[in-house]
Order: C-alpha cells, then structure tokens, then sequence
C-alpha cells in the first residue's frame, strides 16, 4: 500500500493525516487500480471529472474557483509523473480552502 501522508507531505509538509485518510476513505475502492489510483492532469475529460465529482458533490464548489483550484493542483505536481489521486485531490481542496470541511 502507498504511504499516501508521505506522498502528499511532498507538496505540503504540514498535512493533517486524519485529513489525507478522509480522502483515502472517499477513494475507497478507485485507489486499489493503479489506473484509477493516478490522475492524468493532460486529459481534460479527467480533469472534468475531478471538477465534477470532487469538487462541486463533494466540496461543494463549482465553476471558475474549481477550475482554478485543478489547475493549480495540476501545476503544482506537474514535474511527477504519477500524480497520486489522493494527492491531487489534497492539493485541490486545500487551494479551495476546503481541507477541514472534509
């Protein structure tokens, strides 16, 4: 199993382990894939789908500041490779401000 904490610490080395386990938990099953457990930031229909049903049924945030808060995500882990799902959607809810709401 992938040290999830230590992979999101990469990027925010202040992150709460209670907060990444919420994601982990939220994931469930799409992480046991190594396919669905990544996110393919130059796929648009993926990045959609992140907006989609993270950000707006999940956060709670639709539009311009969920487009902004993936893209910024999307930036900020552009030089790894394998973007970690749980990662990325760490950094997109703390770009929304949305990290203690989990």
């Amino acid at each position: 199993m992938t040290d999830y904490l230590a992979d999101v610490q990469k990027y925010d080395s202040g992150a709460d382990e209670a907060v990444v386990n919420k994601i982990v938990r939220h994931l469930g099953i799409a992480l046991r894939n190594k396919d669905s457990a990544l996110v393919s930031a130059s796929d648009p229909k993926e990045l959609e789908r992140v907006k989609e049903k993270w950000c707006e049924k999940k956060l709670g945030v639709g539009g311009a500041d969920a487009d902004a808060a993936v893209a910024a995500a999307a930036k900020a882990m552009a030089d790894d490779r394998s973007k970690s799902r749980v990662t990325f959607y760490y950094l997109v809810a703390k770009n929304l401000g949305k990290l203690q709401a989990l």
